[in-house]
């Protein structure tokens, strides 16, 4: 993680503000309006991957037109309104005339800082060659993206489309030197760690995990070429932390607790290189609920305390709340009935402070389900089964339709204390349920919880649905 001399350029000129499109967000924080629109969505049969940076971008003016499918799911979302109403650039003003009469360039052109600022922006110069058809669209959409990180000048980066997560096994040419990353490598590294996370809230992490790795080893290969700007080289430290962090949840999740720890340490690492608080609070989180899992929960408060008074000046009550939810499950781990109670009920009281402008980005999971959910788990890791499916069963019904793997996750929790809390046939239907989900979810986690709550049903096959789940848990493929 080395980091080169940046050296100075013109800054580029500075976008204008979409004010209308702030106001149409209100209240909401610009992680829980990108659901809003994740949902609006769905509803016309559009896949956008919208989320909290996409939404900031957008109303820092950053984005002057979306592309054509976030055009059609803003026009749903806010009927009668047109896009200048939404405080977009008509389409006609952003595609300029030079882009239309002008061939289109070579993917592998040399670009300078300047220009990868400005095309990053989705605000070409005068005379810049490009498909009229294409680089309007905003940067998460664009040729750079869409084939790599970047290609050329002796390096191949990962696909950032993932699409789904397609990387090919020989992504990085090691061997070969980096040139100096510019906005479009920093851009695409962003986008990858959002693909990860939102094929992860679909999927789960088993079938990600390797397939993950390519890029991560790219992100820190463009790190230590260092940056044309000092901008660009934050957001390269940022986003490799992010995504070593995201590579590290796919391990955590799949059950490969010595890689996850790896990662999160690289993640912590590069934080405290680049003097990140954000980032090294997110690193903490994670070691936190590794911790947990792994069977050390002296470690898992320990952690979940340092990353609070980290995180404390960030001003996130939400991202508090949920270092308190990690604390929790450390005193749970120690049996300290009491410790986790009080932690438990300082995550509530900062969740309720509400969602604001300083939740990180990764937190767009972080909701009423995620809260329901990790006290679900406190509560059954201290064997009160009542009070834990009480919580799990409402997380289950609170989440987003989005997060198919955390439904699978809570519905699981839900099935396991209903069948260790004597309560046979409606763990069999729980269970049944996330059966159900697995053709979509690949999760090691939420398998290792079916196979417990099997065993404690076997001695109750007769009760109502319980054969029926025991005979299709049986049926399932087993990792080979």
């Amino acid at each position: 993680m080395t980091s080169s001399t940046v050296t100075s350029s013109q800054p580029p000129r500075p976008p204008r503000p979409n004010l209308a499109f702030r106001r149409l967000r209100g209240r909401r924080s610009p992680a829980e309006f990108a659901a809003e629109v994740r949902r609006a969505a769905r509803e016309i049969g559009e896949q956008v991957s919208c989320d909290a940076r996409y939404i900031g971008r957008v109303e820092a003016g950053e984005i002057r037109c979306p592309n054509y499918a976030y055009e059609r799911v803003f026009l749903h979302l806010f009927p009668g309104r047109t896009l200048t109403d939404l405080g977009f650039a008509p389409r006609s003003s952003v595609r300029g005339r030079a882009a239309r009469t002008t061939p289109r360039a070579s993917p592998a052109r040399s670009a300078s800082p300047a220009r990868e600022e400005d095309e990053a922006r989705g605000e070409h110069p005068p005379g810049a060659a490009r498909d009229p058809y294409a680089w309007h669209h905003d940067y998460e959409e664009s040729d750079v993206l869409r084939r790599a990180f970047m290609t050329g000048g002796g390096v191949t980066v990962a696909a950032a489309s993932l699409g789904p997560l397609a990387l090919a096994p020989g992504a990085l040419a090691a061997q070969r030197s980096v040139p100096r990353a510019g906005a479009s490598e920093a851009g695409a590294l962003e986008e990858a760690v959002r693909r990860i996370r939102l094929l992860d809230d679909r999927h789960g992490a088993d079938g990600l995990y390797r397939r993950a790795a390519a890029p991560l080893r790219a992100a820190y290969a463009l790190l230590d070429a260092g940056a044309t700007r000092q901008a660009t080289a934050d957001r390269l430290h940022s986003g490799a932390g992010e995504l070593a962090i995201s590579v590290g949840w796919l391990a955590h999740d799949s059950g490969r607790f010595d890689d996850a720890r790896s990662h999160y340490a690289e993640a912590l690492a590069t934080a405290r290189v680049a003097g990140d608080a954000g980032l090294e609070a997110h690193a903490f989180c994670n070691t936190a609920f590794l911790a947990r899992d792994a069977g050390r929960p002296r470690e898992a408060v320990r952690t979940a305390q340092a990353a609070q008074r980290i995180a404390r000046p960030l001003g996130s009550a939400r991202l508090m709340s949920l270092l308190a939810l990690r604390e929790a499950g450390g005193w749970a781990g120690l049996a300290d009935r009491t410790g986790c109670a009080q932690a438990l009920a300082r995550a509530r009281a900062l969740f309720e402070r509400g969602a604001c402008d300083a939740d990180p980005e990764w937190m767009t999971f972080y909701g009423e389900a995620e809260l329901a959910g990790l006290e679900a788990q406190c509560w059954s890791t201290l064997g009160d089964w009542s009070r834990a499916a009480r919580h799990a069963r409402r997380a289950a019904h609170l989440q987003d339709p989005h997060f198919t793997r955390n439904i699978a996750l809570y519905t699981a929790e839900l099935a396991d204390d209903l069948a260790r809390g004597g309560r046979p046939d409606e763990a069999a239907q729980a269970g049944l349920g996330v059966l159900a989900l697995l053709h979509q979810v690949q999760s090691s986690r939420i398998h290792t919880m079916l196979a417990g709550t099997a065993r404690v049903l076997l001695p109750h096959r007769r009760a109502s649905g319980v054969s029926d789940f025991l005979e299709k848990h049986a049926a399932l493929p087993r990792a080979g």
